[in-house]
């Protein structure tokens, strides 16, 4: 069967899955969901490689929802996030994909909340789990969770958790499943760690890999723009009112940086808020919430809560400051482009540093990322990007 054609149908779903994802407007799963839901279906392990943007939370979500005996009151899927914010955003999509179940119920457990609330979220017998690492082990070590009825554990983003310190906290809950039936991994980019967690602990995994050139990767046209340190507010700030852009994403490399332009566009009346790890976590769920429901026009935010943000209509993302990872560039413009939509990425460059680190993004990441001038009367035209001089030859 050409993977291409494939509809949700033909994956051999439950009517009330298909009913949920009609009613989400999805008729066609994408690459990593045709060729990762039939593995999970027949409970076989899987390490998944695919671009940020494509559809990775179905991939492992839906399965797990198809497998779990809503008869039973004990957790029988757990999904490992790095991230609150990603956590809550995963509990979110399987959430939506339950409309048609009948007692299947989701809880999410992450640090930076309260506990008692968690608990009796946990006093409600869900059957699935989304957590992060260190708040799970906080839970089982409290006794109020048990993982031995557990079948399916995933690891979402497991690059970067792993890479974020969770490698024991991690390897330790995957242990304590002793009835586990199959693991997933599931990222961006196949790490060291992620490869000796899979080593350690998945059997006949099947590998799955979707290269960002194929049509999955999301169509975000990239641009650049170059001025002064001292002018880069202000022409982020004309450059969202020039091109009316309604729901934006920006990213700075600091939370001072990000707090402090934030600030600025305030004063300036944009409607912007800010998330990064210096505000309370009670304070950027209502920021989180308020952008996904369309009432914040632009976001201000860190790498750390990149991750967490799933909304499929962001209409730009601008990366105030140049990452300084190769790899934060493709998960911070994946922000846009979602859901078979267009993107645009905007990176403002304020030196020549940051000039060369662009270079380097777009060659690593095989990007074409177009110089831009921004017009004073608000109008976008091309860079005229000059040759090199030849050197004079020399004759003697």
């Amino acid at each position: 069967m050409d993977a291409s054609n494939i509809t949700f149908a033909d994956l051999g779903l439950s009517q009330e899955m298909l009913k949920a994802l009609e009613k989400k407007g999805y008729g066609y799963p994408t690459t990593i969901q045709a060729q990762a839901i039939p593995e999970f279906m027949q409970w076989k392990d899987v390490i998944a490689k695919a671009p940020t943007g494509t559809g990775k939370t179905f991939a492992f979500g839906i399965p797990m929802i198809e497998h779990i005996d809503a008869g039973s009151d004990a957790v029988q899927g757990l999904i490992l996030a790095p991230t609150r914010e990603l956590a809550i955003q995963i509990g979110d999509e399987l959430r939506s994909l339950l409309t048609y179940y009948q007692n299947i119920r989701v809880a999410v457990l992450y640090g930076g909340a309260g506990i008692g609330g968690q608990i009796k979220q946990l006093e409600r017998k869900p059957q699935i789990v989304v957590a992060t690492p260190g708040r799970l082990m906080d839970h089982y070590n409290r006794k109020t969770i048990r993982l031995d009825k557990i079948q399916t554990v995933v690891l979402d983003e497991a690059d970067r958790m792993l890479d974020m310190g969770f490698f024991k906290d991690v390897t330790r809950i995957i242990e304590k499943v002793k009835n586990r039936k199959n693991l997933g991994l599931f990222s961006a980019t196949i790490s060291q760690e992620v490869m000796t967690v899979s080593w350690m602990y998945q059997r006949d995994e099947v590998e799955i890999t979707v290269e960002p050139k194929q049509e999955d990767r999301p169509d975000i046209d990239q641009f650049s723009m170059t001025v002064t340190p001292l002018e880069k507010a202000e022409t982020t700030l004309r450059l969202i009112r020039a091109q009316g852009y309604e729901r934006v994403m920006i990213f700075c490399n600091t939370k001072h940086m990000c707090q402090r332009l934030c600030d600025d566009f305030q004063r300036a009346g944009l409607d912007c808020e800010c998330i990064h790890g210096d505000i309370r976590q009670s304070q950027r769920e209502k920021t989180m919430q308020r952008y996904r429901d369309g009432k914040l026009m632009v976001l201000i935010a860190t790498d750390v809560a990149s991750r967490g943000i799933d909304v499929d209509d962001v209409d730009c993302v601008i990366n105030y400051d140049v990452p300084e990872e190769n790899e934060y560039y493709v998960h911070r413009i994946g922000r846009t482009g979602r859901a078979k939509r267009k993107g645009v990425a905007w990176s403002i460059i304020g030196s020549f540093p940051e000039k060369a680190k662009l270079d380097e993004i777009a060659k690593f990441s095989n990007y074409h990322i177009k110089p831009m001038v921004l017009g004073a009367d608000g109008s976008l035209t091309e860079e005229e990007v000059k040759a090199p001089t030849p050197p004079k030859r020399r004759f003697r």
